[in-house]
């Protein structure tokens, strides 16, 4: 297959997409600029475009022949962080980055479209490609499913990627089964009697309540997960007090809960209301815990991942495709996947022989070696999804 040659001579302007979007980056749901630039390039390639789906996702259908519809999800926003990589195009808006490769998902969503496009020869069926708002903490695949983008036509298959820091350019990881994890997000107030820190005995101390608490609850995982099994319970904050000799009414702990599997979800979940309740009776408190699903886990339909491994081989060679990274970051295309079969892959892009920086950070950073590669396996698996003849 030519999905590599094909990229490969992209190159430039796989670059120059990314290098916009990572010069004017925008958050939440509401991306203006980045929505019309999207919707410009998919009209000019011929696509069938709708905008404004989830206030600025933007919808690219091009039908060639009868076959399967196949659809391509690439997410748009930034986070709220400022930037501290010194690149010559480095965000322009303040507190505000790509600090996730969102715009290397852009740019390899258009390249895809151009390519798909201009090789009409090479595939037959609908290519629906989904630019979607609102990944980062917003939901914005609920919103865009809400407002019936899997409808008209509706997808048979769903693809999605995401470049991966902890890997090196010209490795892919296409990986069957759960490859990130369901997420909640959670809130406990514990509440008891102040007073004057001079005398604890008249008190029911919130603070030394929470920090029973937060150590009770490190024994979920140990003691309650199968050690075959995944989970990963985090506190993130705590909230207590304004002073040194008083002894505050209330606590407030938040933190996430990550799992794989449902009934492991469930396990920790109870555990989780168990010891913050129980610990806070057993001093003499009480407590009140809020949960909120923030997205299941991402699943990876076993058929379609194979595909998409043999895509990879087909684009980068044998030895660029690994099998078995999973990550218990969370992701929304997981409402997708839950409704389509389909395969999400990690594209290497951390430039060989330097260490990775985190997604998330301000010093982050994107090989743009990654966008041909990336672009050439979504190219191959397409094709193999919607083969000439097939019909």
């Amino acid at each position: 297959m030519r999905g590599i040659e094909e990229a490969q001579a992209l190159y430039e302007q796989l670059v120059a997409w990314r290098r916009d979007f990572h010069r004017y980056p925008e958050i939440g749901l509401a991306l203006p600029r980045t929505a019309k630039k999207v919707a410009e390039v998919l009209d000019q390639a011929g696509y069938a475009v709708q905008e404004r789906i989830a206030t600025s996702g933007v919808v690219g259908v091009l039908k060639n022949g009868e076959g399967p519809t196949i659809m391509v999800r690439a997410d748009m926003d930034a986070l709220p962080i400022q930037e501290e990589t010194d690149l010559p195009y480095a965000s322009q808006n303040p507190g505000v980055m790509h600090a996730c490769g969102h715009d290397a998902h852009m740019a390899i969503g258009l390249g895809v479209a151009t390519l798909m496009a201009k090789t009409r020869d090479t595939w037959q069926g609908t290519l629906k490609l989904i630019f979607q708002p609102g990944e980062e903490g917003l939901n914005g695949a609920v919103v865009m499913i809400d407002e019936g983008v899997l409808d008209n036509p509706k997808p048979d298959k769903v693809l999605a990627l995401h470049v991966w820091s902890d890997r090196p350019v010209g490795k892919v990881s296409a990986t069957p089964g759960p490859v990130m994890a369901a997420a909640e997000r959670w809130e406990a107030t514990i509440t008891g009697k102040g007073g004057h820190a001079a005398q604890p005995q008249e008190t029911a101390d919130p603070i030394m309540t929470a920090a029973m608490t937060i150590t009770a609850l490190q024994t979920i995982v140990s003691r309650n997960v199968s050690a075959q099994d995944t989970a990963v319970v985090t506190v993130g904050m705590l909230q207590s007090g304004e002073a040194f000799n008083i002894i505050p009414d209330t606590a407030y702990l938040r933190g996430t809960v990550r799992t794989y599997d449902p009934e492991v979800r469930e396990t920790v979940l109870r555990r989780l209301q168990e010891i913050i309740e129980g610990t806070a009776r057993t001093m003499g408190l009480t407590a009140a815990l809020n949960l909120e699903p923030l997205g299941p886990a991402v699943v990876n339909d076993a058929e379609v991942t194979a595909i998409v491994q043999k895509a990879i081989q087909d684009a980068a060679g044998p030895e660029a495709l690994e099998v078995g990274l999973q990550t218990m970051g969370s992701e929304d295309a997981a409402y997708f996947l839950q409704a389509i079969p389909g395969c999400y892959f990690f594209v290497g892009s951390t430039p060989e022989g330097q260490a990775p920086i985190p997604h998330h950070n301000p010093h982050f950073i994107v090989d743009e070696k990654a966008l041909p590669v990336g672009t050439a396996v979504m190219l191959n698996a397409l094709r193999r999804l919607m083969p000439v003849g097939a019909a």
